[in-house]
């Protein structure tokens, strides 16, 4: 069963995306046990936890790569069931791979190009005949890949291949092949993964411009990164939400100190973002 495409947002104070007693289990072993997490129709979610917490999982969960034993996920009101990962452009979610997923034998505009599929309006028979709505369309299509890449700043590289960018630069292609769907959720895995400190400025400052259009949920290992730059944060640990609050209730939790941190965290310059 695919997931139905969806319209405007509501108005409603409803969460976005709610996830609701997720269980995964692997042989034998349960990686999340009643699993739930609210995402709010703005701002940004952090999920952190030690490795082998489950962050990514519950992230193959939302997408449909993995079948939860039980449990509900629900987007804008609608239950995803049976959804597979083609099906998340449609309905409005986007999401970046932890190992970039990139083809690097293609251009940085091609690489991003990939993300515009299904917005095409162009059948298939059109665009092996060359006509001239095909050619329209896709003119539609490089025009909107070429304004999100300007606004990552790598619109220079668009006709590079990808494999030659630094790897922060492949980072923001990778971003930016997510953001060209203009998704309603962002679904970010380790944006911050490998890249330097003042790369991670750059693209916190980035995630902070979608505030208001996109809705962002993201895994990552970078406590500063998080702290700075999440309104809200849950935390796993053992597959078990152990958590759940502003970044000063997080860090002023004991179990979160004890299960994951291991000491309370200094306040980040600026304070919080709630």
């Amino acid at each position: 069963m695919t997931v139905e495409t969806v319209d405007a947002g509501t108005d409603s104070g409803d969460p976005l995306l709610r996830v609701d007693g997720i269980r995964v289990s692997f042989g034998g072993l349960d990686v999340l046990s009643d699993v739930g997490i609210d995402v709010p129709s703005a701002g940004v979610l952090g999920v952190i936890g030690p490795n082998g917490a489950g962050k990514t999982t519950l992230f193959n969960v939302i997408c449909g790569f993995v079948r939860p034993r039980a449990g509900t996920i629900t987007f804008d009101g609608r239950p995803l069931l049976g959804h597979k990962p083609h099906d998340l452009a449609n309905a409005g979610i986007a999401r970046t791979l932890q190992g970039l997923g990139l083809f690097n034998r293609l251009t940085v505009l091609e690489n991003v190009l990939a993300g515009t599929t299904h917005l095409s309006r162009t059948r298939p028979i059109g665009a092996l005949l060359g006509s001239p709505w095909a050619h329209r369309d896709e003119n539609r299509l490089r025009d909107r890949a070429m304004t999100v890449m300007a606004t990552l700043g790598i619109a220079g590289d668009a006709d590079r291949p990808c494999a030659s960018l630094p790897y922060g630069g492949r980072k923001r292609v990778a971003l930016a092949r997510a953001l060209v769907s203009e998704p309603r959720l962002l679904m970010l895995d380790e944006p911050a993964a490998g890249l330097s400190v003042p790369e991670m400025a750059e693209v916190a400052e980035i995630i902070r411009g979608l505030r208001g259009r996109t809705a962002v949920m993201l895994v990552e290992h970078n406590m500063d990164f998080v702290m700075d730059l999440c309104e809200r944060i849950v935390v796993l640990d053992f597959g078990q939400v152990i958590a759940r609050g502003t970044p000063t209730e997080i860090r002023q939790d004991p179990a979160v100190q004890k299960a994951y941190l291991g000491e309370t965290i200094d306040e980040p310059v600026g304070g919080d973002h709630a």
